[in-house]
């Protein structure tokens, strides 16, 4: 220890330290570097402190389109009530992001749940069926019939019409060409099929407010799954992470009452066998 005082003595070229026989004593110079010296590690350690309760205030998250918009998004002042210290940033992305990158806190994502180095909790089966304004329920009538003629177009994503045909029975991909329609994201199609323009292929789940308040209404029964799921991700590293753990808790809940209010087209739902 005494090497290295004598070193650091060298380098600010004044003596920190009285030596005598059996004790030490700091110089007027070394009290003054000793008192600045704590004033500056008290400085950091509150700088540190400062930071780690920004951080504890700021969540940012990255979720799809259609539940960014149609699910979550209508359900967030309940968090702010909840929460009103965190500050939530919400960034709506097709593609998943990388949460090793440091950007976002958390995702939600949809897949199976495996992803390395991410803690995922269920929240929300992906399932869909036609929906369309009750004046248009008429004319859709014939959906489940490739062989007779729609009058009203359809709308939405081709796999999930192709799936939602192969779960009614129908493996002829002739009703396919029925297809008007297919925008970049689920709210989209469904934007426009509640102006009237056709049958959208979409989530009862996503789009309950919807269904609820009757500006949609299922334009047939069949239920169908890719067997798929909603997910909310975030790397182990923020798995003690306070707000992480509160929008994870609230969020849970939230699904929770999705799940129980769309309880009869979750148990209809039919994941249909590979070609």
């Amino acid at each position: 220890m005494s090497y290295h005082v004598r070193q650091l003595e060298k380098q600010v070229g004044v003596a920190l330290f009285h030596r005598h026989a059996q004790r030490v004593e700091l110089t007027e110079a070394g009290a003054l570097i000793a008192q600045e010296a704590i004033n500056a590690f008290a400085a950091l350690r509150a700088s540190f402190i400062r930071a780690v309760e920004l951080d504890q205030s700021h969540l940012s998250l990255t979720t799809l389109p259609t539940f960014g918009t149609s699910w979550l998004t209508p359900k967030l002042g309940r968090f702010r009530s909840k929460h009103a210290h965190i500050h939530l940033e919400l960034e709506l992305s097709a593609e998943a992001q990388d949460l090793s990158a440091g950007r976002f806190d958390a995702a939600i994502r949809n897949g199976y749940g495996r992803w390395p180095g991410l803690r995922a909790v269920r929240l929300l089966p992906s399932i869909f069926m036609p929906l369309c304004t009750p004046r248009l329920k008429k004319a859709a009538a014939r959906l489940s019939d490739p062989t007779k003629p729609l009058q009203v177009p359809l709308l939405g994503r081709r796999d999930w019409w192709r799936l939602w045909y192969r779960a009614l029975g129908l493996r002829n991909d002739a009703a396919l060409n029925r297809i008007n329609a297919s925008l970049a994201a689920e709210y989209l199609d469904v934007t426009e099929a509640l102006a009237g323009n056709g049958v959208a292929i979409a989530s009862p789940i996503l789009f309950q407010d919807e269904l609820a308040a009757g500006r949609l209404v299922p334009a047939h029964d069949l239920v169908a799954s890719d067997g798929r799921t909603f997910w909310f991700a975030y790397p182990v590293a923020r798995q003690h992470s306070q707000k992480v753990i509160a929008f994870r808790d609230w969020l849970d809940e939230e699904a929770a009452r999705s799940r129980h209010a769309a309880a009869d087209f979750i148990r209809a739902a039919v994941v249909p066998g590979s070609d």
